[in-house]
């Protein structure tokens, strides 16, 4: 399947325009609501766990063409020691330094 330059240029300028007033909804929507309500507040106090999960376990493991999970053990193993950290500690260069410790020394090892 492919498509002409005006075809996949209308795309990217819907796609954009949506993109544009998803993010101005809320914008919008914020400045007229005075009191967030509760449940929302507590939905939202997750979102950057959320956020960081999605963007470090596709670093640490992945799915190949068979959907079978694929993982490198030193990123694994850094990945728990790391988030071990993070838990005791809420520190966040603690977990950084203490993650880039143990996938140095565990890739250096294995």
């Amino acid at each position: 399947m492919s498509y002409d330059a005006t075809t996949l240029w209308g795309i990217v300028l819907a796609v954009g325009v949506l993109t544009l007033a998803l993010r101005l909804s809320f914008i919008l929507l914020f400045g007229r609501v005075d009191d967030v309500p509760t449940r929302v507040e507590r939905t939202l106090e997750l979102v950057p766990a959320a956020v960081l999960a999605a963007l470090v376990v596709p670093a640490v493991v992945a799915l190949d063409t068979s959907l079978s999970l694929v993982a490198e053990p030193a990123k694994v193993v850094a990945a728990v020691v790391a988030a071990g950290v993070a838990w005791r500690t809420e520190n966040v260069l603690a977990t950084i330094a203490v993650g880039m410790g143990v996938l140095w020394l565990v890739g250096a090892v294995v």
